[in-house]
């Protein structure tokens, strides 16, 4: 029968009845396992039809692999044993019963065991029967007659080896899909400001603090509604895991659902708090939120805070800081809800710049963090940028202050909102 390569299982070829009469080599365990202690708790599985082929087998092996061998005489018949087989595992597949396809054979193993190594016997390679590709293990060759033990230990070997990197491979390729498949997730999840024209502008900035990771505990939207009218929400669920940050994502799809349903700020808040208390992680957890109303005309700016920190106001190249009355954080104290509306004049070209505390909290000194003066001062130096470079700008630098103490620890959202003055007509 014409032999070809078997890119996936490898090939040994068995003693005769004469060679079965030999002496046990003294074979040491480190022949098969040397190299890699991965394999030190390795089980040699056989599937023979042939007893007498086992018995010569079993002399090939070290001492250690015949006492932990396991024989079977077909796949159907080791079937139980590899269900509950763990670990590495290395398959002889000896002498098939009359009329049976090794081929087949191969394939119901490599089904019932794909994270194991497979070696095919043969009496000489030219009787090795014909694997395809993708049906085996690893792939090694030992040509023509053979008894040496070692050979036997190296074929095995090397068709562990060989699987432990395709399976590491197929691994790694199986996280990076994931990986790409949680990204897409959440990309899909991450809020675009809904503006139904050009007469307001929103630049924002989001750093998570997760590592490799969009979302995180901080949640923003943004949307203006049929009557011109702009509303805001931004807002901070306590710790940094996943969990919170889909307790972010579920808050930010209800806010906006709520101000589309017509609820006011106060009710919008109630109705977070709600949903809160019943999806969080445990009975710790707490959200921070402050809402922006920007109503038509540019005058007045409306803002309710729920334990959030404040805000900048930045008018005519100066910023100064204002604190909007503040009640409690959502959560914190279900059902005793203490927040009001605070409303702000705005003059023409104002813009607001609100911000989670990751901004202000990030350490310039060993024992010592930002804060809302330190944050004021370094917005000063920017006042001069325009607004999305005035908002990186900022991150930036409190990034590069925080980074010999460790860099930014907390998830970072900051928001950079105003009218934008009406368009001049162009001359007839």
């Amino acid at each position: 029968m014409p032999t070809e390569s078997l890119d996936t299982t490898s090939v040994f070829s068995a003693p005769t009845a004469h060679d079965s009469r030999r002496r046990r080599a003294n074979v040491p365990e480190d022949v098969v396992t040397k190299g890699n202690s991965r394999f030190g708790d390795l089980t040699v599985l056989l599937i023979s039809e042939d007893e007498e082929e086992a018995f010569r087998i079993s002399l090939l092996l070290p001492i250690p692999f015949v006492r932990s061998m396991v024989w079977h005489r077909n796949p159907g018949e080791a079937g139980p044993f590899l269900a509950v087989c763990r670990g590495p595992m290395c398959v002889l597949v000896g002498r098939s019963a009359p009329g049976a396809r090794p081929t087949e054979t191969v394939r119901r193993l490599r089904r019932a065991a794909p994270h194991a190594a497979l070696v095919v016997l043969a009496a000489d390679t030219a009787s090795t029967a014909v694997i395809a590709p993708g049906e085996g293990a690893a792939h090694a060759y030992v040509d023509g007659r053979c008894v040496d033990p070692e050979k036997l230990c190296g074929v095995m070997r090397r068709a562990l080896r060989r699987r432990h990197k395709e399976t590491a491979t197929a691994t790694t390729e199986a996280n990076a899909l994931i990986v790409r498949d949680s990204l897409t997730l959440e990309r899909g999840l991450l809020p675009v400001p809904a503006l139904r024209g050009n007469d307001f502008s929103a630049a924002v900035r989001y750093e998570p603090g997760r590592a490799h990771a969009l979302l995180s505990g901080d949640f923003y939207d943004v949307v203006q509604l049929e009557d011109s009218s702009v509303h805001v929400i931004l807002g901070d669920v306590s710790g940094h895991g996943a969990a919170e940050a889909a307790l972010a994502v579920q808050l930010r799809v209800a806010w906006r659902t709520a101000l589309l349903c017509g609820k006011t700020q106060l009710e919008q808040l109630g109705l977070l708090e709600k949903i809160l208390i019943g999806e969080r992680p445990d009975g710790d957890t707490y959200a921070t939120v402050i809402s922006l109303v920007f109503p038509p005309g540019g005058a007045s700016m409306r803002a309710v805070s729920a334990g959030h920190s404040g805000l900048l106001l930045r008018r005519a190249g100066e910023l100064r800081w204002v604190e909007p009355r503040t009640g409690t954080a959502l959560g914190l104290f279900p059902g005793q809800a203490d927040w009001t509306e605070t409303e702000l004049e705005l003059l023409p070209l104002d813009r607001v710049v609100v911000f989670t505390d990751g901004l202000s909290e990030g350490r310039t000194e060993p024992s010592a963090r930002l804060g809302e003066d330190g944050l004021l001062r370094l917005a000063t130096r920017y006042s001069h940028l325009p607004s999305q470079e005035f908002v990186d700008a900022l991150v930036g630098g409190v990034a590069s202050m925080a980074a010999p103490f460790g860099g930014l620890a907390d998830d970072v959202a900051v928001l950079h909102l105003g009218w934008n003055p009406p368009t001049s007509p162009l001359p007839r």
